[in-house]
């Protein structure tokens, strides 16, 4: 069968303008709010489905132990939620193909998201954004800001968890239409538990619309 990916562009293409339009219908443009607690990310996770979504690494790390990247990148592809990702190693390809392009997928300004609610990406981020976008034929970016070992300071008595801090943008035209936080379970700071949890926390939030169960030898990979 001969498939039509001008019509199914065309599509994916109208599904991106109504997750903008939706997000443009519920926020300002302020920048003074700060970012939302653990647990309590801004608004609802878009529909992703049928949408090709760029996925970078974690541009900042404190105290955790393993590999978020490689954690997040498995539970993704776990769930798949009919969203075709596009990994760190296919962008990296496009981009030794594209040498001239002058972007880069790790040590990406994003120190911001971790001070204030960022409803919309300026330069130079939106710049590296939308050119490495453009490049794999990306329609949204999963920007993962920092994996973190902390004390949640809102729970009294609370123990470190593993927290991982994420923005969904369009690229093409740097608006910020997710934004979470979303913590782990409670153990030790070397126990490789601690971030598959916190990864299966994030994209439960994430894909909200699929419902699996997760196999319990994380080892089988």
């Amino acid at each position: 069968m001969k498939r039509d990916w001008g019509r199914g562009r065309r599509t994916r293409l109208l599904r991106v303008a109504v997750i903008v339009f939706a997000v443009l219908g519920t926020s300002s443009c302020g920048g003074t709010t700060p970012p939302p607690a653990p647990g309590q990310g801004r608004s609802l996770a878009p529909d992703l489905r049928g949408l090709r979504v760029m996925v970078l690494p974690f541009q900042l790390r404190s105290g955790v132990a393993g590999d978020p990247d490689a954690e997040l990148a498995f539970t993704l592809k776990i769930r798949g939620g009919e969203v075709e990702w596009i990994f760190e190693a296919e962008i990296a390809e496009a981009l030794d193909r594209s040498p001239g392009l002058q972007a880069r997928t790790r040590g990406l300004p994003v120190g911001l998201f971790l001070q204030a609610e960022v409803e919309r990406v300026g330069d130079p981020l939106f710049g590296l954004l939308r050119r490495m976008a453009a490049l794999v034929d990306a329609e949204v970016v999963l920007l993962p800001v920092m994996a973190s070992f902390q004390v949640n300071e809102l729970v009294v008595g609370g123990t470190p968890r593993v927290r991982l801090t994420v923005a969904l943008i369009v690229p093409r035209t740097g608006r910020v239409v997710w934004f979470g936080i979303e913590e782990g379970g409670d153990f030790p700071l070397q126990d490789p538990r601690g971030l598959a949890s916190a990864a299966e926390e994030l994209v439960r939030t994430l894909l909200w619309y699929v419902r699996v169960s997760y196999p319990t030898d994380r080892n089988a990979r």
